[in-house]
């Protein structure tokens, strides 16, 4: 029986919205393609129809997370430039965003996964990181565009870094501290 073509479209969707999760919940070793289409309703056997390999679907599952996160910091500002920041550190630096990776960060939940792969996967994370960075640069203080700049890296780095951080340590009030102590040094 074949499928139209708005089917496959929907399904395409569907397996990367599916991936996206999966993927930062498990890692990229932590699930394979057989659980990913299983995941998203469909048979193994129509992977490859739409990716040429696991690591393009990552890429692509990367970039779509990264994306809607981007999306979501830009309401932000748009809505209120004057809340945003703290509207961006009050969703990423939470017990939250530690404690489920699937709905999260891509950077937090798969950066070291994506340093050890191919340049398509690792291009969807520098375009999507360079996306929060952008947003973040608008926010910072700063005489110029070069010191935003500097002051946008290091802000988002310590995001990054507070996430991963607060996951490896096996100690909850340190977690938490490490959270806090990033969340309450955010420029303004």
């Amino acid at each position: 029986m074949k499928v139209s073509r708005e089917q496959v479209a929907l399904n395409r969707e569907r397996i990367v919205e599916t991936a996206a999760r999966l993927f930062r919940e498990k890692g990229y070793d932590g699930i394979g393609v057989a659980d990913l289409m299983k995941g998203a309703g469909l048979t193994h056997g129509g992977f490859y129809g739409h990716f040429e390999s696991k690591e393009d679907l990552l890429a692509e599952a990367a970039a779509h997370a990264l994306k809607k996160s981007v999306a979501r910091w830009e309401g932000y500002l748009a809505e209120d430039r004057a809340t945003a920041l703290d509207k961006i550190g009050d969703g990423y630096l939470t017990k939250q965003h530690r404690d489920h990776p699937e709905k999260g960060c891509s950077v937090t939940a798969l950066g070291a996964d994506i340093a050890r792969l191919g340049p398509k996967a690792r291009h969807a994370v520098t375009e999507g990181a360079t996306g929060q960075m952008a947003v973040l640069q608008q926010l910072m203080p700063g005489a110029d565009d070069a010191e935003k700049r500097k002051q946008a890296l290091a802000t988002y780095a310590a995001m990054v870094g507070a996430i991963v951080l607060s996951r490896a340590v096996d100690d909850e009030a340190l977690s938490v501290e490490v959270l806090q102590a990033v969340r309450d040094s955010l420029p303004g």
